[in-house]
């Protein structure tokens, strides 16, 4: 009885394991993106593409592993990812060329996909319903370490070992992770979905998502990168306006669809993903900028930037257990939208307190307002999609919510890059993002044009803040959230 009530724990450590693994991934290439750069004689456009392939690959793959995960089952199919994800980080080590990388980095979203949609199911499965947001919430907490030892660990490495290491490291942390998954988790206890598993594979959907879904990501990533007149840019939109409505009528009809669509007729998950799609798209803003005004106005180098970005994550190692906590005991609605306002407090000081003179324990007062926000914000927020999902669709969930995450962040790009670039040429942005040029040149003038399009961002994204802290709100409706979310369930029979 006791090794059944620890169990949960066990597998909490397993997927802990896994978020660490992926807030790494990011922070530590970030940091080594500029000797990566002379290392493989890249261009400044393929240096991007080293960092967006990843994220493009997991939010295409993302739906359709968190769909598989409920007709094989989620924790083989975790394990799976971890093995994919761990070898391909051993093979980018000895990628010779850009090109190459690229697509390693593809295949390692692939497996970054699977373990991403499968991490949050799989505690849910594991853990109570009034346990859950603190699960979640350590889930979280581990996440924000990453972010924090990311940076310095990337640097270090790459100085003291060269930036292959940035990948290789994350080999012995992948292998000891599938050992003790395959340990710890209870493999044969698991159960299918047999509603999944008895009426066939939605070969039409697969196709026609991939297609829609890359069609979109290249338009968002390739315009505020390279030019939205691109030839590249209108045929994606094409193919994901063409694919996109074909995607959905295949979906309504087919037995074992990959997206049941009928998920977003419950208020609670359908706000509930809103509310967190807007959130990552300001987050990540937030995270892009400041290392632009680290890198652009105050000359600091990459390693340098990556740390002074430190507290955007530390209140978030506090804050998401007790913000888990908070949901179990008190309901959802309210801790996450109190971390809401306080992520729009933070930007919107941000937004009023930026100059090229602003000191910066203000800065970091407001990066810390922002991670305190978001991890009061992000268990229990998870948890109320996860319950309102229930356990029959808790895969296709957890899928669902890393996909509208990773079109958040990329949405974030094509919201902030207009806005800041009217002041700097393309070539000048990418260069201080990539780490290969710190300072802008120009004078005062180019400075505080720069400063204006930054000021523009962080406004606009508490102004999206706003949006999501009301959609949060909404979701309870008059009965609080939790009852809401049984009324929701009886009506749409999950």
């Amino acid at each position: 009885m006791e090794q059944t009530a620890n169990r949960k724990w066990w597998v909490l450590s397993v997927t802990s394991l896994g978020s660490l693994l992926s807030a790494l991934n990011f922070s530590t290439l970030i940091i080594a993106l500029p000797e990566l750069i002379k290392g493989l004689h890249s261009s400044l456009l393929q240096a991007m593409w080293i960092m967006l392939a990843y994220m493009v690959a997991q939010t295409v793959i993302v739906l359709m592993a968190g769909s598989m995960a409920d007709r094989f089952g989620r924790k083989k199919l975790y394990l799976w990812g971890m093995v994919i994800f761990t070898v391909v980080s051993l093979a980018a080590g000895f990628a010779s060329s850009a090109p190459a990388l690229i697509v390693l980095r593809a295949l390692q979203g692939v497996g970054g996909a699977i373990v991403m949609a499968n991490s949050t199911a799989i505690v849910a499965d594991a853990f109570p319903k009034e346990e859950l947001g603190r699960a979640l919430g350590v889930n979280i907490m581990v996440v924000a370490v990453g972010q924090i030892i990311g940076p310095v660990l990337g640097g270090w490495l790459t100085i003291a070992y060269g930036w292959e290491w940035t990948f290789w490291f994350n080999v012995p942390v992948g292998i000891l992770s599938v050992l003790w998954g395959f340990w710890a988790m209870g493999l044969r206890d698991e159960k299918t979905s047999a509603h999944v598993k008895n009426n066939g594979t939605d070969y039409g959907g697969i196709v026609t998502y991939m297609l829609s879904v890359t069609g979109l990501l290249l338009a968002l990533t390739w315009g505020p990168i390279q030019s939205w007149s691109s030839p590249v840019v209108w045929l994606s939109l094409a193919v994901f306006i063409v694919c996109f409505p074909i995607f959905l009528r295949i979906e309504k009809r087919h037995p074992a669809a990959i997206l049941h669509l009928p998920l977003f007729k419950n208020r609670i998950f359908s706000l509930g993903i809103l509310s967190a799609t807007l959130n990552s798209v300001a987050r990540m803003a937030v995270m892009f900028m400041l290392i632009f005004y680290f890198q652009g106005a105050q000359s600091y180098d990459a390693l340098e930037a990556g740390i002074l970005t430190i507290p955007l994550a530390a209140g978030m190692l506090v804050m998401s257990p007790l913000g888990g906590w908070l949901g179990d005991r008190f309901g959802e609605t309210a801790p996450a939208t109190w971390g809401l306002i306080l992520s729009m407090g933070g930007l919107i000081g941000l937004a009023a307190d930026l100059s090229l003179h602003t000191p910066y324990w203000h800065l970091a007062l407001w990066m810390t307002l922002i991670s305190i926000g978001s991890g009061l914000f992000n268990s229990p927020n998870s948890s109320s999609i996860m319950n309102a999902a229930g356990p029959r669709y808790r895969g296709e969930a957890s899928g669902i919510r890393s996909l509208t995450t990773n079109v958040g962040m990329m949405l974030s790009l094509t919201f902030s890059m207009p806005i800041v670039t009217h002041s700097i040429p393309h070539d000048v942005m990418l260069a201080i993002f990539s780490g290969t040029q710190v300072g802008l040149n120009g004078g005062n003038s180019a400075l505080g044009g720069f400063i204006t399009g930054l000021q523009g961002v962080f406004w606009f994204m508490a102004a999206l803040m706003l949006l999501a802290s009301v959609l949060s709100v909404l979701r309870a409706g008059r009965g609080g959230s939790r009852s809401a979310d049984l009324a929701e369930k009886g009506r749409l029979g999950l």
